[in-house]
């Protein structure tokens, strides 16, 4: 993978978010990071040494993924 800079607005957006340790679901993370592919950010985060876990639950019948980072980034 070929994972863009820690330093990305786009990446730091999702960290902020994500920088709670909560869980976050795709769609808390698009609205508030205003980011589209929540899972190429995850990915790339991950790249970048950060632990975040990703779990489904069914929500009222749907599917949802809540994404929740147990540890940081390397660099950050």
């Amino acid at each position: 993978m070929n994972a863009a800079p820690l330093s990305s607005p786009r990446l730091q957006r999702v960290l902020e978010v994500l920088a709670d340790g909560r869980p976050h679901t795709t769609r808390q993370i698009v609205r508030r990071a205003r980011v589209m592919a929540v899972n190429a950010c995850v990915a790339e985060l991950r790249e970048h040494g950060a632990v975040i876990q990703c779990q489904a639950r069914r929500v009222n019948g749907a599917r949802r993924f809540y994404y929740t980072m147990l540890k940081g980034p390397k660099d950050a």
